[in-house]
């Protein structure tokens, strides 16, 4: 059974090493308070779960602009020498503003390095109040629609495993909720939204190999000019929550 890769990536405090370990079972990715930036570079970390093997990169928060200029290169090279991305997990706190960062991270990955040609997701975390998880998206999914950030699928969870009661409840179902969507998107989906066969292992930018700059450069400015930008401004004041 052939690995597949998956890129995890958010603002600081979205959560992303926490959803590591709610898929994986186990304290894997190193976590941190919200204030505190865990992730000083991507991280691979090798799991599987339901019979399949999976790769998936914790990536550098967006508004760190030296740390995500300085590992774009190393992990572009490294995804493509193991195959390209097989599913994006753009991982998003429920309540938190809709700043200039969440957007341009989506405009990065999905549109910019994946060039629209993976599947991507929505992680949605610190659900853990909610009575049903699901909920906040229906309240929510027209805001993100309206700024620009199109899914393919999404997912409604806490990943929070320092609860008792009912949150260790929702803990779990979060895990095999997030478990479902990662399977959908990798191993059983086979067409694209106008019914043409996905490309497994998409590659990151199809000049990704010319040393000599071309794409690369290109991704690199529109990162610098993305970070230029993130520090400043907010996607008007919408708050999800």
């Amino acid at each position: 059974m052939s690995t597949r890769n998956i890129v995890l990536f958010g603002e600081t405090g979205a959560g992303k090493s926490s959803v590591v370990n709610l898929m994986t079972g186990e304290e894997k990715a190193e976590t941190s308070p919200d204030t505190l930036h865990c992730t000083k570079h991507w991280k691979e970390y090798p799991i599987a779960f339901d019979g399949y093997n999976y790769n998936v990169f914790d990536t550098v928060a967006l508004e760190e602009p030296q740390l995500g200029v300085a590992n774009a290169r190393n992990l572009i090279m490294k995804l493509n020498n193991e195959g390209g991305i097989d599913l994006l997990l753009f991982c998003v706190r429920a309540g938190s503003k809709l700043t200039a960062t969440v957007r341009n991270n989506y405009r990065l990955f999905y549109e910019q390095l994946c060039e629209k040609n993976v599947h991507i997701v929505l992680v949605l975390t610190g659900l853990e109040g909610e009575q049903n998880m699901e909920d906040w998206w229906i309240r929510n999914k027209d805001i993100f629609t309206k700024y620009g950030i199109f899914v393919d699928g999404h997912v409604c969870i806490t990943a929070a495993n320092n609860l008792d009661g009912r949150g260790q409840e929702l803990y779990q179902l979060s895990r095999q909720l997030i478990r479902n969507l990662v399977r959908e998107h990798t191993h059983h989906r086979v067409t694209d939204k106008e019914g043409a066969t996905v490309r497994r292992g998409a590659t990151v930018g199809s000049g990704v190999t010319d040393e000599r700059g071309g794409w690369f450069r290109r991704i690199i400015r529109k990162l610098e000019l993305l970070l230029g930008n993130t520090k400043h401004c907010d996607i008007g004041r919408s708050t999800v929550g």
